[in-house]
């Protein structure tokens, strides 16, 4: 079977695939979920240092330590910029990867310029005037989907800050990933800030899958999302 490292994006932390690891365990795959420097039970380590080569190397660094080959990487949200870059540094070890309502950037692009125009606005203003200049302040969940109370209840003490940088450091990539097979998940029951990357997928000639649940699928649709998974892997 397939080795997974599922990637989380802003705000939260590994423990987020808590509903989708254990479905993608017992149909025999090896699944690891790191929390990237920062954030969550790691953000002790925040600091406006803390950006997207720091982020690209949690999670190379994962990789390379435990020698995991035939790898399933998948990204999601913000994550999407990690997956392209740790994609490129280490290509011969990754099997397939995926995008979950994520970013699909080109050399030198930053993920907030891939946002909608006013998204991009509402995070540069969020960081000026409540984040210090260096921080993304956790937006609301209902924006993002999330209708379930004790969903809201579960993600909210658990989400923190996230490090501008991250959004504004460009992409750096040489190619290398090009090989690898992709594909794209696209979550299409909320304001759908991704659709335009999903069209990007699409003209690379990815598969694009649509799932019918908001942007934190792995909450919100987790057995659903570890189906498309499974299926892709």
């Amino acid at each position: 079977m397939s080795t997974f490292v599922l990637v989380h994006g802003a705000w939260h932390g590994g423990w987020c695939w808590d509903r989708v690891a254990p479905l993608l365990r017992a149909a025999g795959h090896e699944v690891h979920t790191p929390t990237l420097t920062g954030l969550s039970e790691r953000a002790h380590l925040l600091s406006p240092q803390v950006g997207l080569d720091t982020h690209t190397e949690d999670v190379t660094r994962l990789i390379e330590v435990l020698d995991l080959t035939d790898v399933v990487l998948v990204g999601h949200s913000y994550a999407g910029h990690v997956v392209s870059m740790v994609a490129d540094r280490v290509p011969e070890r990754i099997r397939r990867r995926v995008f979950l309502d994520a970013f699909v950037g080109s050399d030198g692009e930053t993920a907030v310029s891939l946002q909608p125009e006013t998204v991009a606005h509402h995070w540069a203003e969020s960081a000026a005037e409540q984040g210090f200049g260096w921080l993304v302040p956790v937006r609301k969940l209902s924006v993002l989907g999330v209708t379930e109370q004790a969903d809201v209840d579960w993600l909210t003490p658990r989400l923190t800050a996230h490090p501008w940088k991250t959004y504004t450091d460009p992409l750096r990539l040489s190619g290398a990933a090009d090989a690898v097979p992709a594909a794209f998940i696209e979550c299409v029951s909320w304001m759908r800030v991704f659709q335009s990357q999903a069209d990007r997928a699409r003209e690379r000639g990815w598969p694009v899958h649509e799932l019918e649940t908001g942007h934190e699928a792995m909450v919100t649709a987790p057995k659903a999302l570890a189906d498309v998974l499974h299926e892709l892997a």
